[in-house]
């Protein structure tokens, strides 16, 4: 989620949550921390014109994590556009409930709603439907999981029609 690569920087417009979204019940952050790829979203324009994006998530020593999303440009792919900013669980009891910060004071709705028990991928996305992810701990993910979790995501009424994937193929290593 820059200003023009932004993962996260979408979740501060969508104040206006519908339905309550279910979240996962334990995080271990320390598992969590690390860099992910985006396999999958629904589009938003803080994202648009990006390929090769990945979130990368690092603990603070005050609890917070630091959250450094990039992403390289499709027109221009020797330029890549880049956005810092934090995260915190606000209840310790809801860990999969985040907020995240771009530009304060406006925090966002960062939910995880799947996460695999080894780490390797994740469903996110927030309570107003508008914004989601899949994200995993490699440039690629199986198409029966990345299904599976549109299959979710579905059932808990994100438009997954809408969802498009996202080219990871500068992260490939070449067979």
């Amino acid at each position: 989620l820059p200003i023009c690569l932004v993962l996260m920087l979408p979740f501060l417009t969508s104040c206006g949550a519908t339905a309550d979204l279910p979240t996962v019940d334990k995080v271990e952050l320390e598992q969590y921390a690390g860099t992910w790829h985006e396999i999958a979203k629904l589009p938003n324009k803080f994202q648009r014109g990006l390929d090769c994006v990945t979130a990368t998530y690092t603990l603070k020593e005050n609890g917070r994590i630091k959250v450094f999303n990039k992403g390289r440009e499709v027109e221009k792919q020797d330029e890549w556009k880049e956005i810092t900013g934090s995260a915190r669980v606000p209840k310790a009891d809801d860990p999969g409930r985040l907020k995240v910060t771009f530009f304060w004071p406006f925090a966002g709705d960062y939910y995880i709603i799947e996460l695999d028990e080894g780490y390797q991928y994740a469903l996110v996305g927030d309570p107003s439907r508008k914004f989601l992810w899949i994200l995993a701990r490699e440039p690629q993910l199986a198409e029966s999981k990345i299904t599976e979790l549109l299959v979710r995501a579905s059932e808990l009424g994100f438009d997954t029609g809408a969802v498009t994937r996202t080219n990871q193929s500068c992260y490939l290593k070449p067979k």
